[in-house]
């Protein structure tokens, strides 16, 4: 049995993504639970879930962090329209602010 690719959990949804994270890591509770009891047939499955597990969260951040830079890049354009160019202060307001004695 080889190992998986990345690019497999890459074609995974997004809900499909989590799903699976969630099952390797029962299949490593079920693994460790094997261990435990001394009915461990096949210990190279270990590595196989914990390499699996590390791609399917590799995959989530990859994800998160690609969808936090698209929100920040959404907002600073909102922002940017949104905002006047800026005005100097007119005298009026210069004057009814009190001078700080230094």
């Amino acid at each position: 049995m080889s190992l998986t690719k990345i690019k497999e959990a890459r074609e995974l949804s997004d809900a499909a993504v989590a799903e699976q994270i969630l099952a390797v890591k029962r299949q490593l509770m079920e693994l460790r639970l094997q261990q435990a009891t001394g009915r461990m047939d096949k210990p190279h499955l270990f590595k196989h879930a914990k390499h699996r597990l590390a791609q399917l969260m590799t995959v989530e951040r990859e994800r998160q962090i690609a969808a936090d830079a698209k929100a920040t890049a959404e907002k600073a354009e909102a922002v940017g329209a949104e905002q006047p160019a800026a005005t100097a202060a007119s005298p009026e307001t210069e004057a009814a602010e009190p001078a700080i004695a230094q």
